[in-house]
């Protein structure tokens, strides 16, 4: 049943004695970034101490969008994707939130 679950999300995972474990998925952003929204900027960010020790010091913002993406698997699809960038510094940490198609 768990197969038939991993195969059904379409998501790469093991299943080990019944249990789920999902994969990090690999990916790469093919075309332009649409309908780009920030989340949240400034001291509402959770994580800003840890960007700025990893990354510098910027005005760091959460940011999320919709674009069409290639997985490591070979598959293209339209996701919602959440990053985080500082003026200067660019993108960083991007992850794909959900799929929409």
């Amino acid at each position: 049943m768990a197969r038939r679950l991993c195969a059904a999300l379409d998501a790469p995972c093991t299943v080990d004695e019944g249990a789920i474990s999902f994969k990090p998925v690999g990916f790469e952003i093919v075309g332009e970034v649409a309908a780009i929204e920030v989340i949240a900027a400034g001291n509402k960010l959770r994580r800003r101490l840890e960007l700025r020790e990893r990354y510098g010091k910027g005005r760091w913002r959460k940011v999320k969008g919709i674009a069409k993406v290639r997985l490591t698997t070979g598959i293209t699809r339209i996701a919602e994707i959440h990053w985080y960038e500082a003026h200067g510094i660019g993108r960083r940490a991007l992850k794909i939130k959900r799929f929409l198609d």
